[in-house]
């Protein structure tokens, strides 16, 4: 059953939300959100590394030669991002950023198994999920309206 996995990655997601809400809060005392963006991934840099020494066998970067260098642009990308998002919550606020970002998040993976993207199962879109997304860019409307 998959129902704890999926349990998980709800935790996940409100733990996503605190986090990138924490380095947006950085960024605001800071009065700048790049260097908080920076100490922020400073301190995730480090803990990287303590987290990958654990785990460090002699040739654990053996096969970083197989590694299409396209893909080590996700720390970039994950840098950027975070950058991003951190800058939007103080602008728009937490619960608008975080549901605009989950609807393309679910875009994003729904075309990543589309199309088996990055290695992900392929699963085609139906009218059904199609239909899904509207309902959802909706509900995103509904759930950011302002007066």
């Amino acid at each position: 059953m998959k129902l704890p996995l999926y349990a998980l990655t709800v935790f996940l997601g409100v733990i996503l939300a605190v986090h990138l809400a924490m380095n947006g809060k950085v960024g605001s005392v800071l009065n700048n959100a790049r260097v908080g963006n920076a100490l922020f991934w400073c301190i995730g840099a480090l803990g990287a590394v303590a987290i990958g020494l654990t785990g460090w066998q002699a040739d654990a970067l053996q096969p970083l030669k197989l590694v299409n260098p396209i893909l080590l642009t996700a720390g970039l990308m994950g840098a950027c991002l975070v950058f991003a998002i951190a800058w939007l919550m103080p602008q728009v606020g937490a619960g608008p950023v975080m549901i605009t970002l989950l609807a393309g998040q679910i875009v994003g993976g729904m075309l990543m198994s589309h199309f088996g993207w990055l290695g992900s199962p392929v699963r085609p879109i139906t009218l059904v999920n199609f239909a899904g997304v509207i309902v959802m860019f909706g509900g995103v409307l509904l759930a950011t309206y302002e007066k």
